[in-house]
């Protein structure tokens, strides 16, 4: 694992939460980023979220991960 796989896998889990919307994705889904080990996937999360482009929802036992608004806009 180095930085650029892990940018890669930040791109592509942001064009992943993009197509879904304000609905998101369960984190336990995220893991399961297609080409992207667990680690990847886990610290692609973690760089969306450093640059301030995700929002979390707990529902109940559940969290919810989806872009925040100014990104979901983007290319709309």
């Amino acid at each position: 694992m180095n930085t650029e796989r892990i940018g890669e896998a930040a791109g592509t889990l942001w064009r992943k939460l993009h197509v879904r919307g304000p609905m998101g994705i369960l984190l336990a889904d995220l893991k399961k980023l297609p080409g992207f080990t667990p680690d990847e996937a886990t610290a692609a999360l973690g760089w969306l979220a450093r640059e301030g482009k995700l929002a979390f929802q707990n529902d109940g036992k559940k969290l919810a991960v989806s872009l925040v608004e100014d990104e979901i806009l983007v290319g709309t």
